[in-house]
């Protein structure tokens, strides 16, 4: 029988029923890490993909969350704690979409104080209270916290201005926490992915031209896919990695060395 690298881990990820959380969530239970994780509404979708996960062999849940919400948030860490009791790896990666963000995926003039919000509870202070009740369950577990965020933090990308904004506090954020939680020996790190090809970006109204000059800039010719994202994820998981510490990792095929060139 193989070894896996995440055999008897335990973990979390936030939107998790999806397109990159959805790969993050099937990559760790390939790697043989229980998998919980976190969907905002549809319920079908998220069970669908706790079947997945345990076609790997490993136990998938699914616990249903808002996390712009500290109530939420609190709500579903205190359900992990009183049902498992500890925590090894934590994946913030939801994303604010759909209709509530409308104002806050705009022209920078024509943002508006309802998505804009939105946005900033779900990527910032989000990841701040779940890291606040993470923590204290990875405690003498070599814990390890990932965060997904964007090339759009230091790309111009049309109707970005808050999604880049808020996932550059996210990154400045896991900075200072690798630092904080270093002396408890928990590893603290960001993915940050270029155009990545999935359902949210496919909303885009301008999805074709992004997809199209995606394509023709980056040196590897192609979008990146969920599991591009997964497979860093997946590494920063593992001993290998833990001397990896406050670092964001972009995969991105190579676009930003060229890109305005």
């Amino acid at each position: 029988m193989t070894c896996k690298e995440l055999d008897g881990k335990l973990a979390f990820i936030t939107g998790g029923s999806r397109g990159i959380g959805r790969a993050i969530a099937l990559k760790l239970a390939e790697m043989g890490a229980d998998v919980i994780i976190n969907y905002y509404k549809n319920k079908e979708k998220a069970e669908e993909t706790v079947k997945e996960i345990e076609e790997k062999g490993v136990k998938g849940y699914a616990i249903q969350g808002d996390f712009g919400n500290k109530e939420d948030i609190d709500r579903v860490f205190n359900e992990i704690k009183e049902k498992f009791g500890y925590l090894d790896i934590f994946v913030s990666n939801a994303v604010a979409s759909g209709r509530e963000v409308v104002g806050g995926f705009a022209p920078f003039l024509r943002l508006k104080e309802r998505g804009t919000r939105r946005i900033f509870d779900i990527t910032v202070m989000g990841f701040i209270w779940s890291v606040q009740k993470a923590v204290p369950l990875m405690e003498d577990r070599e814990g390890k916290i990932i965060a997904i965020s964007s090339t759009g933090t230091r790309d111009y990308m049309p109707n970005y201005a808050i999604h880049g904004a808020a996932k550059s506090a996210l990154e400045a954020l896991v900075r200072y926490a690798a630092v904080e939680l270093g002396e408890k020996g928990i590893n603290v790190n960001t993915v940050s992915g270029g155009p990545i090809d999935t359902e949210a970006i496919q909303l885009f109204p301008n999805y074709e031209e992004v997809k199209e000059g995606t394509v023709k800039l980056t040196p590897l010719g192609r979008m990146g896919m969920p599991e591009d994202i997964a497979g860093v994820v997946g590494f920063l998981c593992t001993p290998d990695a833990k001397w990896i510490q406050g670092q964001t990792i972009v995969v991105d095929g190579g676009l930003s060395l060229v890109r305005g060139r």
